[in-house]
């Protein structure tokens, strides 16, 4: 159900987004009411990635329906507010600036779909980049000792928090450029990143 959900919010989510980059443009601000439901979706996806194979089978316990903080929940994810963004890098930032950022994500993230045409395999396989094969792992792990390796948890936790900082940065969000960082375990070391902790 997350999953529906989530698709008519993150429509809202990109439309919302093309009207800040307006707002933007024109008045160096984006407007708080957008910034707060555009975060809130942002959240709540983070929050069903960590419960699901998608982002880290990092709990058990089932996320809520809802954009806002849930103090109590395992995973976290918010942005600061913004007073100010710059009116010039709106214009790039999303598309150029980012391109290095886009280009390790797509390694981390994968997911391609490749077609057999032989006689003997006629089907689809998906391949779900590292972030993917260490999620797998992990499962694996955890299905025959009931424990999740604290170094495997930080790494997949570490290339979550990039893919993370970059969507934020990439959805006008913030100016600050994401760090090439792989930050493993425990919070951001930075108030103000985008970033989770869960």
């Amino acid at each position: 159900p997350h999953y529906f959900v989530l698709a008519f919010l993150w429509i809202a989510f990109f439309v919302l987004t093309f009207i800040a980059w307006w707002a933007i443009l024109f008045t160096a601000r984006y407007p708080e009411g957008l910034f707060r439901f555009n975060v809130g979706v942002m959240r709540w996806s983070w929050r069903v990635a960590y419960y699901s194979s998608t982002g880290g089978l990092g709990t058990d316990r089932y996320p809520p329906f809802t954009l806002d903080d849930v103090p109590d929940s395992p995973a976290h994810f918010d942005v600061v507010y913004p007073e100010r963004l710059s009116r010039g890098l709106v214009l790039v930032k999303s598309w150029l600036l980012a391109i290095q950022h886009y280009i390790v994500i797509g390694t981390l993230l994968g997911g391609a779909y490749v077609w057999g045409s032989g006689r003997w395999w006629g089907g689809s396989v998906w391949t779900g980049g590292l972030l993917g094969i260490l999620v797998l792992v992990a499962a694996v792990i955890l299905l025959f000792t009931a424990r999740y390796p604290q170094p495997l948890f930080d790494l997949i936790i570490g290339l979550n928090r990039w893919v993370l900082r970059v969507a934020a940065y990439a959805a006008l969000m913030t100016d600050r450029y994401p760090p090439f960082r792989l930050d493993q375990g425990g919070s951001e070391p930075v108030a103000g990143d985008a970033g989770i902790d869960p």
